[in-house]
């Protein structure tokens, strides 16, 4: 019960961006990841709409990006119908799931034989495999333990937009009947194409749920509804112009492996027609860093090779290959992987900042597990599901709770600073009208600082429109913090003047909206810093880590819409970027 518990939780959560969409992927990996999940008794349609979400959010999110999500330091799964479910996947995908899948001798054995034949030779990299699940791969003909990858199926169709209910999702899935000792796992709907009539059966003879039943016929309406545009989209077409041609997909890296000739005889994905043949070297030519490796059996580190052909696979490419020998100890030929060259736009992401960024991510995340341990088992308390708990238990179960979810909203915005920062992520666009904003904003702190006769006073005409080309929620956040910290910090009847004016800037019309700094924010010689805190008794607080925290994220989300915050004097001016369309504006100053 406290499985489904969280497993609701994550699925009620609004996923629009790229950050969220990956950070729910994560979260139901974990819960899902667990040992006999559903043994636990919980909600059979929660789960069922948490694998349908996981499609969805493969569908969104791209295959390297998940496979290096699955890779990350320090994480495993010990569910098997996870393991069944990642390995229908994109090779890189399935390859990084078979490889970090801890599962016990039985498991594997009731697995292997129900796991394509591609994935069955991912398990080549495992050595910790027991010795009966490799007599189990010997058996099933995983000799070398890899093998070919199978023909090639159509182009990927553009991903589905993922809806934000649990209920039925991503594209048309279906439950597959699982082998012995696992569970049915969502899987992928089969080619369109005339499929042989079943004879009805009842539950009784299937072992199926009403779940099931409905996911199928959700499954077989979409079949049907998208078997005409599906066939079309796999015709051969000619190039008479009626539709734009398909976008060609350069290819990032692939497997291989050689022969004694250093020809290629095997590689990965959509890679192998076009690369099987190629050579590694011309010829014998000993000015050539592979040929001398290869001359010498040694493994080839960092080697330079151009690939000639089609367009997703021509250019410069680095190669990393280890020797093969055989039983014998004869040699073999090569067993490695091309890659292509750095590209110069993304080398920042390998700056020490983005480096620094992306540790404190990962730190992060391992906080977050035990937080939100200890955020579940206060609810379980104090929602008494367990059973009867006293009040005083239930109280202090609650502010636990309470803490806990502070703490996670501290660790969103540690996060938050450090993508934009790093320019990770950017502010979204969209369109919002500043002065509502600003009054809205006022309006909801007046109750709190009208019993101290404290309060904002906003030059602005009620008529007044400053359209902004940032989307509302964040429009909203980067208000809120500026507003907070200075509410914070504001004595007993001082009064905060806020103006907003349009200017002409370098960078074009640009908002200019001007702060006055209460007197104890005034003294602060540097208001960024993680030491600028509100007064202790202040009952408005701008965040877990406090006024210069908060400011400096708003100064982030600032310039990342193209705009700035920074202090003048005793005020702080906040610049964003206006719309050409904006009303009922005083007049345009200059910069």
């Amino acid at each position: 019960m406290f499985f489904d518990d969280r497993l609701a939780t994550v699925l009620r959560q609004r996923a629009t961006g790229e950050a969220s969409l990956r950070t729910q992927y994560r979260q139901l990996l974990d819960l899902l990841g667990r040992d006999r999940v559903h043994s636990a008794g919980g909600d059979q349609s929660l789960l069922a709409a948490a694998w349908l979400r996981l499609e969805a959010l493969a569908e969104a999110i791209p295959a390297p990006t998940r496979a290096r999500m699955i890779r990350e330091p320090g994480w495993r799964f010990r569910n098997p119908d996870l393991a069944l479910n990642l390995a229908d996947h994109e090779p890189e995908v399935a390859a990084a799931a078979l490889s970090r899948a801890e599962l016990a001798s039985e498991d594997w054995t009731a697995l292997i034989p129900h796991l394509p034949v591609r994935a069955r030779g991912f398990l080549r990299l495992r050595r910790d495999l027991p010795v009966d699940v490799e007599a189990l791969l010997g058996r099933l003909g995983v000799h070398d333990r890899g093998l070919p990858a199978p023909a090639e199926t159509p182009p990927e169709t553009p991903a589905a937009a993922v809806s934000q209910e649990p209920a039925p999702l991503p594209a048309a899935i279906r439950l597959r009947p699982a082998p012995p000792g696992l569970r049915a796992v969502p899987e992928p709907e089969r080619q369109p194409g005339p499929q042989p009539a079943d004879p009805p059966r009842t539950r009784e003879d299937t072992g199926r749920t009403e779940i099931s039943a409905l996911v199928e016929r959700i499954a077989q309406f979409r079949r049907t509804r998208s078997e005409t545009q599906a066939e079309l989209e796999q015709s051969p077409r000619l190039p008479l112009g009626e539709l734009p041609e398909r976008r060609v997909r350069g290819l990032s890296s692939f497997g291989f492996a050689a022969d004694t000739t250093g020809r290629i005889a095997w590689a990965t994905g959509e890679a192998a027609p076009m690369v099987t043949g190629a050579r590694l070297f011309a010829g014998n030519a000993q000015d050539d860093a592979i040929a001398r490796a290869f001359l010498r059996r040694l493994p080839i580190t960092r080697g330079s090779l151009e690939l000639e052909g089609a367009p997703a696979i021509a250019g410069e490419w680095i190669v990393d290959a280890e020797p093969r020998f055989s039983a014998e100890g004869h040699f073999a030929g090569y067993f490695g992987r091309l890659r292509r060259l750095p590209d110069p736009e993304t080398t920042a992401a390998d700056s020490p900042e983005a480096r620094e960024a992306d540790r404190i991510r990962q730190l992060l995340h391992e906080l977050r597990t035990p937080v939100t341990a200890v955020q579940g088992y206060a609810e379980v308390i104090q929602q008494q599901l367990f059973g009867p708990a006293p009040h005083e238990y239930r109280a202090l179960a609650a502010a636990i709770a309470a803490d806990a979810a502070r703490i996670l909203a501290g660790f969103e915005e540690l996060d938050r600073l450090a993508r934009l920062e790093t320019g990770t992520i950017a502010i979204e666009p969209g369109e919002t009208d500043l002065a509502a904003l600003l009054r809205a904003s006022a309006d909801q702190l007046a109750p709190v600082l009208g019993p101290q006769e404290a309060g904002f006073v906003l030059n602005l005409t009620p008529e007044s429109c400053l359209l902004v080309g940032i989307e509302r929620d964040d429009a909203e956040a980067l208000v809120w913090r500026l507003f907070a910290s200075l509410a914070a910090a504001a004595a007993p009847g001082e009064q905060i003047a806020i103006s907003a004016d349009p200017l002409i800037a370098q960078s074009g019309a640009m908002v200019r909206v001007r702060c006055q700094l209460p007197a104890r924010l005034a003294d602060e010689e540097n208001l960024f810093a993680a030491t600028t805190r509100p007064p202790g008794s202040s009952a408005i607080s701008p965040g877990l880590f406090g006024t210069g925290f908060a400011l400096r994220l708003a100064r982030a989300e600032a310039q990342a819409a193209g705009g700035g915050l920074r202090r003048d004097g005793d005020a702080l001016l906040l610049t964003l970027p206006l719309l050409g369309r904006n009303i009922n504006l005083p007049g345009v100053a200059g910069a």
